[in-house]
């Protein structure tokens, strides 16, 4: 749990304020409503625990003789699985709408979600809880306009997150300008583009760019033509034409090989 000023604001706002006490470890259940959708490996945590201790509390809600995690669901896991008896919590009387902001809002606070599980659970403070903008970049500590940028990530549907995921597309600022077209087609369109020639955040903004002003203009795509002719002399011209608005220089590459292959072949 970060234990920066906002978060601490925020536990000792709710009524009767936290206790702190070791508690057992069988009468904990895990969170419901966790904002991750996957734990990642918690290897190193354990050998971390295994040697230096729970350093940071995990929170917790009385619900009759047991208790529910808030959060600290990775430091709860990795004790539980070292067979730890006991962990040091922070226990708090709150309701379960209370209880799901306050997960959210630690979990935000972390550098370790995802895009699309940062992303979520900020447009979840802002469906659920009505934050705005502003109050959400007080909170977590990020500028209003990155806060902006990142739920518009959550707006990108299942089945492009789904292509995103299989072309190992995880950067945010990748998917920051994915989340700018409107149209799942178009977005899968520039999923291949970015996979294929594994494109930076700049490159990307490039091509999302002239994917745009081809919408607007509901034009064809202007084909990328690759010229050379040597340094000295004029003795040749060489021109490729693809069928593609950009190509990369290892693709550039590649097709010179193959040219090269098919005419050793001749």
């Amino acid at each position: 749990m970060r234990h920066d000023p906002h978060f601490v604001e925020l536990l000792s706002s709710r009524s009767k304020g936290p206790i702190i006490r070791m508690i057992s470890i069988s009468k904990i259940d895990p969170n419901p409503r966790q904002a991750r959708n996957e734990m990642g490996d918690i290897t190193e945590l354990m050998a971390s625990i295994k040697s230096k201790g729970v350093l940071e509390p995990i929170l917790v809600r009385p619900m009759g003789e047991r208790y529910e995690l808030i959060a600290g669901e990775r430091r709860f896991r990795a004790s539980r699985n070292l067979g730890m008896s006991e962990l040091p919590c922070i226990e708090m009387n709150v309701d379960e709408r209370e209880a799901m902001e306050l997960s959210l809002v630690e979990n935000l606070q972390r550098k370790d979600l995802d895009a699309f599980e940062e992303a979520d659970g900020l447009n979840a403070l802002i469906e659920i809880y009505d934050y705005t903008h502003e109050q959400i970049s007080d909170k977590i500590g990020k500028a209003r306009s990155t806060i902006t940028e990142i739920i518009n990530i959550s707006k990108i549907p299942p089945q492009v997150r789904l292509a995103c995921k299989q072309a190992q597309i995880i950067s945010r600022s990748v998917l920051i300008e994915l989340s700018k077209f409107k149209n799942p087609a178009d977005m899968e369109k520039l999923i291949r583009e970015i996979s294929e020639r594994g494109l930076k955040r700049a490159d990307t903004r490039d091509l999302t760019k002239e994917f745009k002003d081809r919408e607007k203009k509901g034009i064809k795509p202007k084909r990328y033509t690759f010229n050379y002719s040597p340094a000295e002399g004029d003795k040749y011209k060489l021109k490729i034409e693809f069928k593609k608005a950009a190509a990369s220089k290892d693709e550039i590459i590649r097709i010179l090989e193959e040219i090269i292959e098919n005419l050793r072949k001749r």
